[in-house]
């Protein structure tokens, strides 16, 4: 009788626990509204939302390569499981044409859908929530004058319990620090622009920063490297392995026009935040440079003083243009024929990257490249098997695939050639494994074409 009362009592305790968790967990439903397709919203809060749009890079996450803009399906790969974007055209069905300011805000700030449901931080609503109310009403003034498209994304991949959402209250009470962004009173007013925009709509924290077993921001490690579609974001703090560090005016070039002459072009999703920052005004790219370039810190000495001979080797060949490496370095007839590395790059890589020409349609002189310098060749990997896209209808840096023409042992050999001629750094490891990893898809990378889809920079305007 008493082991019955005991199981009775657990039980109670336990059912009240459950009740409890969800009550925490429960959010409400926000009523649908019928947002009439002659709804007007005022031309120039939707120009405010399309910059603000740009900024958060939404239609890179939310669009398919070849498919309506903003329509959702994009599968989004994750440690815990594949993540499909959302709809977020204003079709009543599947998108968000029911949702009222008030649930867009909802969404942005804690993360919960119009119905009250909890939404995965694959959606970075630990930054997004640092977003003013008037800047959110201008994004929803875009989104909603947007087409309407109806279009269902697939079921989010995920494995049990991974897949019960109201766990993700759990989550955000650990991780999610709500509320809008607070002024350094301390710090300048671009400074406080450049942080409201980097760490609020700009996310840059999320694949810029290294990230715990629960897929939360390590916060003690900001900006200190992550990863983003296969890709290494690269430390932006003063962990940066970019040969010449970074400074302001470097960054806000390269924010602006996608490129540098002393740390190359961007790529990846990288390629896509720069593009789509081309709707933002010099003032606000000049803002997120200081920012960040001020989480970079000031470089030491003898980082200064490496920095500083590099720059004076390449730059001080050729002044005004920073050239690509030394062809008096190349391997002799005889280095290349004792190391496969050296041939192979004599052959395929040479007449490129020791070449006159500049910056951006030059090939970089590999001394400056941050990817063979990095701890992690993923990037180089990449490139090198899968090449660099050309731009949607305009001159671009390009850079042919060597996927079809260089075995795994053959991209291994060149990469080490590589790292050892143009870095102080040691040699890296497993690299023919991570070539085969990378090429067979075990390991998933992002490569999309730039031409003809949705996403490009040249289809971000307002007027799509």
């Amino acid at each position: 009788m008493r082991a019955v009362r005991i199981l009775a009592a657990v039980a109670v305790v336990a059912g009240l626990v459950l009740l409890g968790l969800a009550a925490f967990a429960w959010r409400s439903e926000i009523p649908a509204e019928e947002i009439s397709e002659s709804t007007q919203f005022d031309p120039a809060l939707i120009e405010k939302g399309a910059q603000l749009a740009a900024v958060g890079n939404c239609i890179a996450c939310h669009t398919v390569p070849g498919s309506k803009a903003f329509a959702g399906g994009l599968a989004v790969p994750t440690p815990f499981g594949t993540i499909y974007s959302t709809n977020i055209t204003p079709d009543p069905e599947t998108g968000i044409g029911r949702w009222s300011e008030a649930a867009f805000q909802r969404a942005m700030r804690e993360g919960v859908d119009r119905e009250g449901s909890h939404l995965y931080p694959a959606f970075p609503y630990d930054h997004f929530t640092r977003v003013t109310d008037g800047d959110n009403r201008a994004l929803y003034a875009y989104l909603m004058s947007r087409e309407p498209i109806s279009a269902v994304a697939p079921p989010n991949e995920l494995s049990f319990p991974l897949n019960i959402r109201p766990l993700l209250a759990g989550w955000k009470f650990l991780y999610l620090d709500e509320g809008p962004f607070a002024a350094n009173t301390q710090q300048s007013e671009a400074w406080n622009r450049g942080a409201y925009l980097a760490e609020g709509l700009g996310h840059c924290g999320a694949c810029h920063t290294p990230r715990n077993d629960l897929g939360a921001e390590d916060r003690d490690r900001h900006f200190a490297g992550g990863e983003a579609e296969g890709w290494q974001a690269y430390a932006i703090d003063q962990s940066s392995p970019a040969p010449i560090p970074w400074d302001r005016e470097s960054l806000a070039f390269y924010l602006r026009n996608g490129w540098h002459e002393l740390h190359g072009v961007s790529r990846g999703p990288m390629a896509e935040v720069t593009g789509n920052l081309g709707l933002l005004p010099d003032s606000d790219i000049d803002a997120i440079a200081t920012y960040v370039s001020s989480v970079m810190g000031v470089p030491t000495p003898e980082r200064r003083r490496q920095a500083d001979e590099l720059r004076e080797e390449i730059v001080g060949r050729s002044p005004g243009l920073v050239v690509a490496a030394d062809s008096q370095d190349n391997p002799s007839v005889g280095d290349a024929a004792a190391d496969p590395g050296a041939a192979i790059y004599a052959a395929a890589c040479a007449s490129c990257h020791e070449g006159n020409r500049p910056q951006p349609f030059g090939g970089l002189n590999f001394a400056l490249s941050t990817a063979v310098n990095a701890p992690n060749p993923q990037n180089i990997v990449n490139v090198t098997l899968f090449g660099l896209p050309p731009a949607d209808g305009e001159a671009s840096s390009v850079m042919p695939a060597f996927a079809g023409v260089l075995g795994d042992e053959e991209v291994a050999q060149l990469l080490a050639y590589m790292r050892e001629r143009f870095s102080d750094e040691p040699a890296w490891a497993g690299l023919a494994e991570q070539v085969r990893r990378t090429r067979t898809g075990e390991y998933e990378v992002s490569i999309r074409p730039a031409d003809g889809i949705e996403r490009a920079p040249i289809n971000v305007g307002a007027e799509d």
